[in-house]
């Protein structure tokens, strides 16, 4: 019997082309008919894997999630809590600065998403584990990913321009403004580590209060 011209599709082979195609060219490149032609296959045959663009693009997103890192989670307790949701963030934002394009996505409730659904899991079961009241918990969580996607939505350094006339003017205190741009990497970095940081040390004197009489 003659070899198939093209390898047999399977999912993984889609989702990774699908992710491939949104990190190199855009979420709005994410077609269909854009997709079967990266994969030399015609359109209908990716229905038999998806039913829906929808389907396919929360099987991209759920892949993404499943890079983050959940192992820290695995034992947490009064004493590792802290660090283990330092970590955790760090990892979640890897991941996000690697797909920018999928973050207004990724930004969306997790859904039916499994690795999505494991990670909320991980992270609300290991703060209860390790003493946090539930409410307090989930609030954590939500504070945790508002800090991670805001740091990865965008570029505080990106936003100005390299023309230091255009600041030196009227913007006395932005004289060098200019210089940010090229520097952004590591203040987009820094920024997060010390916002992280500061959540840090904020919620560990929460903690020591909530469970004070523990």
């Amino acid at each position: 019997m003659a070899r198939p011209r093209n390898p047999l599709l399977s999912r993984d082979r889609i989702v990774a082309a699908a992710l491939e195609l949104v990190d190199t060219e855009g979420l709005p490149a994410l077609s269909t008919r854009r997709l079967a032609a990266v994969l030399g296959v015609s359109g209908p045959s990716l229905y038999n894997h998806f039913a829906t663009k929808d389907a396919l693009l929360d099987a991209v997103v759920d892949e993404v999630l499943g890079e983050v890192d959940l192992s820290m989670w695995a034992q947490v307790d009064k004493e590792t809590w802290a660090d283990a949701l330092t970590r955790w963030a760090r990892s979640y934002r890897s991941a996000l600065v690697a797909h920018p394009n999928l973050i207004p996505v990724l930004a969306q409730g997790p859904g039916r998403r499994t690795n999505a659904l494991r990670l909320a899991d991980a992270v609300f079961g290991g703060l209860v584990d390790a003493g946090w009241p539930r409410g307090d918990a989930t609030r954590i969580g939500a504070l945790m990913r508002y800090l991670v996607f805001g740091s990865a939505l965008g570029s505080f350094a990106g936003g100005f321009v390299d023309d230091q006339q255009i600041y030196a003017a009227d913007y006395p205190h932005l004289d060098q403004a200019h210089l940010l741009a090229e520097h952004r990497r590591s203040i987009d970095e820094g920024a997060f580590e010390t916002g992280i940081s500061a959540l840090m040390e904020g919620l560990t004197l929460q903690y020591g209060r909530t469970n004070a009489g523990g």
